[in-house]
This record gives C-alpha cells, structure tokens and sequence, in this order.
C-alpha cells in the first residue's frame, strides 16, 4: 500500500519466502530538502518496522539497500543519514493463522534543517498465504434496531437524568471552586471594581451581568474541542475515560494535583497568558470584561484545574454533550456570586473574610483528590484486569486516606503553612469526626463477609467479585450472565430456548453498571424475572483482551470510516454505537430470537419498579 505524506511517500509489500515466512520490502520517496537519520551517536536510531500482529516475529536485522550518507547536520553536526529515497527490507515469520493483510508501522526519524520529527507511517501488505477474515455481522437487520411505534422503554432515567446529574455535579464543582484560595478573595475585589467603576448602579448590575454570562460562556467554550474530537468515531470518549494508559496518566496527574493541594507546590498557567488576558480587560465594556473573566479563569486555575480535571474524565463516558453539560454547571456556579453581589453589593457584608480557613478547604480537596487518584489506576486495573488493585487493597486505601483527613483536620499531623499549637476550629472537628465516621464505614466493608455493605459508594469501588478472595471477575451479585463478550453465543441459545435476548452493554470500569448490578440486579424480582425470561449477555466495550487474529477485522461504516476491530471492547463499542446509536454505558436492549427489538433501549436506570416494568413490558411485546 502506498501512502501520501507531506513529507515522505511509502510502498510496502510482502514478498513470500514459504508458506509463514515473508520478506517485508520498504521503500521511500523523500520530499526536497528532507533526510532519514541512519544509527547515530546521539541515540537517533535508523528506521524500524514493527507489525501488529503478535504471532508475528521478525527475523535478522533490517537490511538497507541504499547506503546512509555522512553530511553536516544543524542539529547533531556530522550525521549519518538517507537522502531523497531509501529501500529496507526485514523477515518476518508469521505463527498460525494469517489474515490477509500485514499491518504495523515504519518508525524513521526525519529532519530538514533545524527541524526533526519522529514518524511513525502505517502500512498494510498483502499475504498471498492469508486467509480473509470473516467479518462480524456488525450491522443488525432494520427489524433488530427500530422498535414498533409505541414500544415500551421510554423511561426518562439515561440521557435525561445523566444530563441533570452531570449539570448538578459541575455546579457542586463550581461551588467547591468557589471557596478555595484562589476564587473566594477574588468576589469582594471584582464586585467593588464593578460598582466603583460605574456611574450608576444600573450600569453597575449591567457589568455584573455581563461578567457573570462571560465566566458561564468560557467554560461552555471549553467544551466545544470535544464536540469535534467527538464527530471522528462515536465511541471515542468511551476509548479515551478507559484507556489504561490515559487513566495511569490520569492517575499521576491527580497525585499530582494533591501535592500541590497540600501545599508543596503552586500550579500555575504561564504568567504571560495572564499577562496579556489582564492587558486585554482594559478594553471597552464588553470586551474588557470578557477579559477580565478569561483573567479569573486563568488565575484561579491552580484551584479550578484539578476539580475541573476531575469534572472532565468523570464525564467523558456520556460524550461531547455530557461534558458540555457538567461544564455549564460549573460556569454557572462560579459565576453566580459575582452576578448577585453585583445586583446585591450590600450583601458583601455578609460573606465571611479570607483567612486559614480557605488554606484548611484546600487540603481537604488534596486528600480528596488523592482518593480520586486511585479510582483512575482502579479503572486502568480493572480494564486491564492486572489484579493489583483489588477491592479490598482500593478500600483500605481510601481507608487510610479518610484517616489522614480525620488526623489533619485534628491538628494530628502539620502541612506547609500549618501554624504549630494552631487552635482547631469547631467546624474541623466536626468535619473530623464526618471523616472518621467515613473511614469506619469503608474499612467495615473490606472483610470478604462484609463486601456488599457498602451500598452508599455503589460502583466507586472494584466489584464485590475483583477480590483477593474470589477466583472469578465475574458479578457475584446473585444474577450470571449466562454469556460474556460471545453475542453469536447467546443468541443461538436465545433461539433454543426460544427466549429473548437481554443485551447488558457494560464495561469494567463503568460505575452505573456496578451501580445496577448492586442495587437492581440483586433484587429478587428483578433477579427472577430476568433468571426465568431471558437470556442475558454482556458485551465489555471497555474490554482490552485482543480477539483471535483470525476475528480481527477492519469495519467500514455507512459514513465511509473505517476502525480496525482487534479488541472485544472495539467490538462491542462499535456494535452498540452502530446498532443502536448509543454509546453510553449501561445500555440495555432486549432482542428476539429472530433479532427483533422487542423496547425502547433503556441506560441506567436505578428504580427497581421502572426497571422490572421494562423487563416485563419487553415480554409481553415478544408474544
């Protein structure tokens, strides 16, 4: 195949040598005034190619048929490289099945002049001892993703009350924001310059209004990048809030984050971004005072950031519009004060002075924050299923936590800016004994015994069935799924039995899956119905596992995209977005035998009533 770039041409093929083995002959066209770098001293190594299939194994070294050059390079002085076209060649020995296609990538480093890039090209060569995958019946007949008129399923409990629920976290965000050290001060300060500044009051409410509408239309904008990110695959927020690598990041950066909270460390944007933002409030009356908004929200970001962050990962499972949605609530709360002070400046009067005790809010968001943290590493342990946060280490680490908290907030334990011999406030003792009263109830839920006792943090922690103790990751919530991740499986036994088929579009890291399986699942008429009625499978899309080679298929969808299928999480995210034009997780879907929806998909929907009476209505619609 070859490939266009603004910089370097490719064509790759696949010469065979028997019936596993190939030679993978490479060759390139440079644009003018670019070079490849051969092995160099300074670590620059010679172009590479990799592939991704793991049967496959390379052999020997890459062979060059063009000879690297010496010349004088801007950046590394003499320098060993390719000029204008370059040829390699490399073994490879492919293990069991073959598709038809190799995949995988050249890896060169380039430069022209002072400028260096690392490249990383994809490739595709045909096989001609490959075998042309089968692919999955990804797209379901018309009969199997459009219910009847009237259908059952339209419980307003996914979409509608998701959205309310993310809105009213970003509002508490915003809230929360508003008391740490680097907002709260800032309220008294603006609203004065506001009604100072204004020849009347009129005017005066006029520029609190429009400052309030400028802090709640920033974070607005703050979404739309993600509206675009969005239009390139459905399922790309799902892909990236269970990523195993992101989540680590994630992870780190919160840890992060609370260090700083602590008080080891400032976080700050680049002051020259302030600077210039700063310059620009001094504009005329609209301009200016947007300005002096985007000011705020760059000053204030050493506090706003890791809530904001929090805010972020936590929605990003419901889209570019959940996302949007917790964003508005926190633009919202931020900008509430300022807009009411405005109207209102008498009530400035009323609010308490800035002191210790904002210093006191912020060290308790470092201990939230690193509680936080380790739900991110949960999720990349439990998609990855490496076992080394297993539901009892994650509770007796949110434990020990709530501990630290209780002995901070006591005067037990002295961070920076801490004053020795301090006396504690009434307010942080009684937050004290909140967070004790906390760290009991966690620790009472570690024991194997007590592991369905924690019906309050529901879906926070690893499920009751990633334990030390348990051999199995399945839901030991009293209801199996009689099949995972097999929907081929299940629905071959849904046509013996003669049953519909309950689809249960999940993930492992899902907190309203856990959610249901804890409270929902579990109750005995819900349990029953389901054990009697259906047969229930569920479908990871967020599942890491790689299918067999020989299930690995390249979909291309009506738009005209295409998405290499290599994981069941690609699968089944791809079959739910596809199918039933959802991507949020969990989706609910009941099916015929003959592969008929039966209802209205519904998602999370935690009143037991509503969701028994969808079950049942499902049913009844299939006889």
């Amino acid at each position: 195949m070859a490939q266009s770039d603004s910089i370097v041409n490719i064509s790759v093929k696949a010469i065979e040598k028997n019936d596993s083995t190939y030679t993978i002959q490479s060759s390139l066209i440079l644009k003018n005034g670019w070079h490849v770098y051969d092995n160099n001293k300074e670590g620059i190594t010679a172009p590479t190619i990799n592939a991704f299939i793991e049967s496959a194994q390379f052999l020997g070294q890459v062979q060059f048929q063009t000879k690297a050059v010496e010349q004088n390079d801007i950046l590394f002085g003499k320098a060993k490289v390719f000029n204008k076209e370059l040829s390699f060649q490399q073994d490879i020995v492919i293990h069991g099945f073959q598709p038809d296609s190799l995949k995988g990538l050249l890896v060169l480093n380039v430069g022209k002049g002072d400028q260096f890039l690392a490249l990383e090209l994809p490739y595709s060569a045909a096989l001609a001892n490959g075998t042309k995958v089968a692919n999955f019946q990804m797209v379901l007949p018309v009969s199997a993703t459009t219910a009847k008129e009237g259908a059952c399923g339209d419980v307003q409990t996914s979409a509608d009350a998701s959205a309310w629920s993310v809105f009213f976290l970003g509002f508490l965000g915003g809230l929360i924001a508003l008391i740490t050290p680097c907002v709260f001060p800032m309220i008294p300060v603006t609203v004065s310059f506001f009604t100072k500044r204004s020849k009347t009051k009129k005017e005066g409410i006029k520029n609190g209004v429009l400052y309030g509408l400028s802090i709640f239309s920033i974070y607005i904008l703050a979404s739309v990048p993600f509206h675009i990110i969005g239009n390139v695959q459905p399922e790309i927020f799902n892909s990236i809030s269970t990523n195993a690598t992101l989540n680590i990041i994630f992870f780190i950066v919160f840890i992060f984050f609370s260090i700083s909270f602590f008080g080891y460390f400032e976080i700050t944007l680049p002051s020259g971004i302030a600077n210039k933002a700063d310059a620009k409030s001094g504009l005329g009356s609209l301009g200016g005072i947007f300005f002096m908004a985007i000011t705020l929200a760059i000053v204030s970001f050493s506090c706003t950031g890791p809530i904001l962050g929090t805010l972020l990962v936590g929605s990003l499972q419901g889209g570019a519009w959940a996302l949007t949605q917790g964003m508005a609530g926190f633009g919202l709360a931020l900008a509430l004060p300022f807009t009411l002070f405005a109207i209102f400046p008498g009530w400035l009067q009323s609010i308490p002075k800035s002191g210790g005790w904002l210093d006191t809010v912020k060290k308790i968001l470092a201990f939230l924050e690193l509680a936080l943290a380790f739900k991110f590493l949960s999720n990349a342990d439990l998609v990855q299923h490496w076992g080394i946060l297993k539901r009892e280490v994650f509770l007796g680490l949110w434990t020990l936590i709530s501990l630290g908290l209780t002995a901070y907030l006591l005067g037990w334990i002295r961070l920076p800016h801490d004053v020795k011999g301090a006396k504690i406030a009434p307010t942080r003792k009684v937050l004290a004994l909140i967070s004790f009263t906390f760290a009991i109830y966690v620790g009472q839920g570690i024991p194997a015994s007590r592991s369905g006792s924690l019906q309050l943090l529901s879906g926070f922690p690893p499920p009751t069935s990633y334990s030390l103790y348990a051999s199995s990751n399945h839901s030991k919530t009293g209801l199996h799924a009689q099949v995972v991740n097999d929907y081929t499986k299940a629905l071959e036994m849904a046509k013996a039995a003669n049953k519909p088929l309950l689809i249960d579009f999940t993930g492992w890291a899902c907190v309203n899956c856990r959610k249901m399986e804890e409270n929902v699942w579990v109750d005995p008429a819900v349990k029953t119905y389901i054990e009697e009625n259906f047969i229930l499978v569920s479908l990871y899309v967020d599942d890491r596992a790689n299918l067999p080679i020989e299930k690995r298929f390249t979909y291309t969808n009506a738009a005209g995209q295409s998405k290499d299928i290599k994981t069941q999480g690609d699968l089944w995210a791809t079959f739910q977005s596809e199918n039933f034009k959802q991507v949020t997780q969990p989706l609910y879907v009941v099916l015929s035998p003959q592969q008929e929806l039966l209802s209205n998909p519904v998602g999370y929907t935690p009143n037991v009533q509503q969701y028994l009476a969808w079950l049942q209505c499902s049913v009844k619609a299939g006889k």
